[in-house]
């Protein structure tokens, strides 16, 4: 029997009960544990498996291991750990989506129905509209993917992703500016060839801080 420590992007109580029917049903798994409280967040497995045996068992739930045992990182630092950028990606993306349902939902409205509205508060009301709506879609993500209740999934999404939405909300909304001056409606094809850098900047812009909390804290969008 051996024993193999793996730090890991687990960051939650519920994070651990996912994987656990999946350990527990392995029979190699003689003993096994997950510190929270430890830097890495380390499962430790004794029994009969292999580093990619558990490497492959946090994969089958979503999770990653992010560091070799004995502390040396699978990258060459900080910022190079593959599994960890792809699931700062995700979170990004469901961020962006998100804010784009309210952004675009809110200048829909006013150019239909308010359309004297000035750019400056067009900007304000759309970027409002999207942190409404990605805290909405967060709230539901971890309400369905870490089983919390509503109030404490909302608290959360409050917490981890508001800096990460309102760095998008603001980059996009710049961008936009910038790109069309304020001044093309949506039924103009420049106005969605605009959309493109806008996406870009918005997924861009938060994507570091959202890397830096998994790596750092273990948080996440979602």
């Amino acid at each position: 029997m051996k024993t193999i420590r793996l730090a890991t992007d687990l960051h939650c109580g519920n994070c651990v009960a996912k994987l656990k029917p999946v350990l527990d049903g392995d029979r190699r798994v003689h003993q096994w544990s997950v510190d929270l409280q430890q830097p890495g967040h380390p499962v430790t497995v004794s029994g009969e498996l292999s580093a990619k045996d558990i490497e492959h068992h946090l994969n089958s739930v979503g999770y990653h291991v992010v560091r070799e045992a004995g502390g040396a990182t699978t990258g060459n630092g900080f910022w190079s750990e593959r599994p960890l950028w792809s699931r700062a990606a995700f979170n990004t993306l469901s961020c962006l989506l998100g804010c784009s349902i309210g952004d675009f939902g809110m200048i829909i409205y006013l150019q239909a129905f308010h359309p004297g509205t000035s750019m400056a508060v067009q900007m304000v009301l759309a970027i409002l509209a999207g942190l409404a709506t990605s805290v909405a879609l967060e709230t539901v993500l971890m309400r369905k993917r870490e089983r919390l209740t509503w109030g404490l999934a909302l608290r959360m999404a409050l917490s981890m992703s508001f800096v990460s939405m309102v760095s998008m909300e603001v980059a996009m909304n710049l961008t936009d500016f910038m790109i069309t001056g304020g001044r093309l409606a949506l039924a103009d094809p420049r106005y969605w060839l605009a959309f493109v850098p806008s996406a870009l900047a918005g997924f861009l812009v938060p994507l570091p801080y959202n890397y830096y909390q998994l790596k750092k804290h273990g948080k996440a969008c979602h």
